[in-house]
């Protein structure tokens, strides 16, 4: 598979040299949804990435998995599960890639194998776009 960059400096990294370059989190006003920011190293294999928002107690309000992404740079809202201005939260970004196993008919299908490759985390205030990390 070819990749095209719109940087030509910029080489591709294999996987494990893959890490996120930015992660910000930008609240509506009325503090139930975060627009999300992602932006990665180049990549010679696409990466996966999950995203978690927990609340001050660490109880998972919002997620979403981006998975095999064709992108560096990546954006997209998420839905706060009771979201309230001026509360506290912290955005989980997790870089990872996943191998599928054969599938044997014997045994049936096995897990998923993931690689972790890079994981970061940002706190931001629902409500306050200014206070967004």
């Amino acid at each position: 598979m070819d990749i095209f960059f719109t940087d030509p400096s910029e080489i591709p990294l294999p996987p494990e040299q893959v890490r996120i370059r930015e992660l910000r989190a930008e609240s509506s006003p009325d503090g139930k949804r975060v627009r999300v920011y992602l932006e990665v190293d180049p990549f010679q294999k696409r990466p996966s990435v999950d995203l978690a928002i927990l609340d001050q107690e660490g109880e998972e309000v919002a997620t979403a998995s981006i998975i095999e992404s064709m992108t560096r740079k990546m954006e997209l809202t998420m839905h706060l599960r009771r979201g309230e201005p001026g509360s506290f939260y912290t955005l989980h970004a997790t870089l990872y890639y996943a191998t599928l196993p054969e599938f044997d008919a014997e045994q049936g299908s096995a897990p998923i194998e993931r690689t972790q490759v890079d994981s970061t985390e940002i706190p931001f205030i629902a409500g306050d776009p200014a206070a967004a990390a």
